[in-house]
């Protein structure tokens, strides 16, 4: 097994740093080593400086999702509905209710539909405990 390196994310006082000395100097080696990084990351940054300057240098793309995978609007609706109507009826049993309609293929999984209802103000800890429907 081979020992992973982690080389975390440079800063942007580090970018700045880098591309005024590079400036200063014409230098990339020296400044790679003033800024403490690699040769790689420089040529990574340049079009983005060669194109916004110092500000483009702030911000960088993140390995985040930008629109996480959320339920469909209308399948969100069906769940308030169906638990405005049948206040008792627990996440499981809405979930299978939402199958029930689909040919018995899973819509949504009972915890997303939990997720749901607590963002709508729906579903709290105690309703969840005195939930007939959900042993």
């Amino acid at each position: 097994m081979t020992k992973r390196i982690h080389f975390p994310l440079t800063t942007a006082q580090q970018r700045r740093l880098l591309f005024e000395t590079w400036e200063a100097t014409g230098d990339v080696m020296l400044a790679c080593r003033t800024a403490h990084v690699g040769r790689r990351t420089f040529y990574y940054w340049k079009p983005r400086f060669i194109t916004g300057g110092y500000a483009a240098l702030v911000g960088f793309a993140s390995a985040a999702p930008k629109h996480p995978a959320r339920t469909d609007a209308a399948i969100e609706a069906q769940i308030v509905a169906l638990r405005t109507a049948h206040p008792t009826w627990g996440k499981r049993r809405i979930a299978d209710e939402l199958a029930k309609g689909n040919a018995w293929q899973r819509v949504v999984s009972p915890n997303t539909v939990a997720r749901i209802l607590r963002d709508h103000a729906l579903w709290t800890a105690t309703a969840k405990k005195n939930d007939p429907s959900d042993p």
